[in-house]
């Protein structure tokens, strides 16, 4: 089985080909496992050292609505592909051109350049949270569920949402087997901070642990849903294997989230790490992150997510402990 995935070299994308490469088998669809044989990685930066090692690993760099131009992908044997490619919350904001083609012509090209194969291939969209938003003046209802209706208040959201609705429209039509999943918030990410609005959500963890200070821009009362890494893969790789009759609707499923708040992270920080993490943080208030984030749900239902089998992380403590112990390198502080 040869498998597509667009941003295949960040961080969810290059955990995602690790998983997929580690269990060497995927059941598309319902159907009976296959071998996983080649793993295509697009983006604009190379693959870590490890993956590109892998001989059933092919790079595709460069920038992705120039890939499709090209035709240079989808290769005609792909199977599946879990679209990840996308600018982030903060980028969209800053650059309007930036997000309209990064998210919304680039999702639409490469749903066309999947019709063309004319082989349905699964096609696995990573749609946001942010899809939901507080409407100015009303609101979010009180729970979110599958099927509430997306209000976003922004451009990341309303790309998101489009992608969705092109997803399911090439469903319908026979064109793709559609998958849209909402990521909750990922966290804790490794590495370097992006362009996300909700970077500091992984930052107000990663950074304390490795002795830096970390800007923490909203009160501690904020409400959030999250979902750590494994979660996040554990969901992506589940939709691509649901049945058609297990997916049911074409619309997008809300994937599993933990219902936390900034607050009782920066308490599970200090349980597993102590005064010396928490001292680090900087509660300083930053308006533009205040207005994004204030519109988005911290009360996810995901009972369709549930009924595939998909659960949430079972505490915000067990989340740290596990980016502790998946990254020993990046740690500087004395862990209780």
């Amino acid at each position: 089985m040869h498998i597509l995935i667009t941003g295949g070299c960040g961080f969810l994308g290059a955990r995602l080909a690790r998983t997929l490469l580690a269990q060497g088998r995927l059941a598309r669809g319902g159907a009976a496992p296959e071998a996983v044989t080649r793993i295509t990685l697009a983006d604009r930066a190379p693959p870590p050292d490890d993956l590109a090692a892998d001989a059933r690993i092919t790079f595709l760099g460069g920038d992705l609505n120039a890939q499709l131009a090209s035709r240079a992908l989808p290769a005609a044997d792909t199977a599946v592909v879990f679209h990840l490619a996308a600018a982030v919350s903060g980028e969209c904001e800053a650059d309007f051109d930036l997000g309209m083609r990064s998210n919304f012509e680039a999702t639409r090209s490469l749903l066309e350049a999947c019709r063309a194969l004319g082989t349905r291939p699964t096609f696995v969209f990573a749609s946001s949270l942010a899809v939901f938003g507080a409407l100015p003046g009303v609101g979010l209802p009180a729970l979110i569920e599958d099927m509430s209706l997306p209000t976003p208040q922004s451009s990341y959201g309303i790309q998101k949402f489009i992608g969705e609705q092109l997803v399911a429209d090439f469903a319908r039509k026979g064109f793709v087997q559609g998958r849209s999943t909402r990521l909750m918030t990922v966290s804790v990410r490794p590495g370097r901070p992006n362009g996300a609005a909700s970077g500091f959500l992984s930052g107000m963890i990663r950074e304390p642990l490795a002795g830096l200070r970390a800007q923490v821009p909203v009160p501690p009362e904020t409400p959030v849903a999250l979902a750590s890494p494994a979660r996040t893969i554990e969901g992506l790789i589940r939709a691509a294997e649901a049945t058609d009759a297990e997916w049911g609707p074409l619309t997008a499923i809300n994937l599993p989230s933990l219902r936390t708040s900034v607050g009782e992270m920066a308490q599970a920080l200090e349980k597993v790490a102590g005064p010396a993490a928490t001292s680090l943080l900087d509660w300083t208030p930053d308006a533009a992150v205040q207005r994004l984030v204030s519109t988005w749900p911290g009360n996810v239902a995901f009972a369709r997510a549930a009924g595939l089998g998909l659960r949430p992380d079972a505490s915000f403590e067990a989340v740290v402990r596990d980016y502790i112990r998946e990254n020993p390198q990046a740690i500087r502080l004395a862990v209780q």
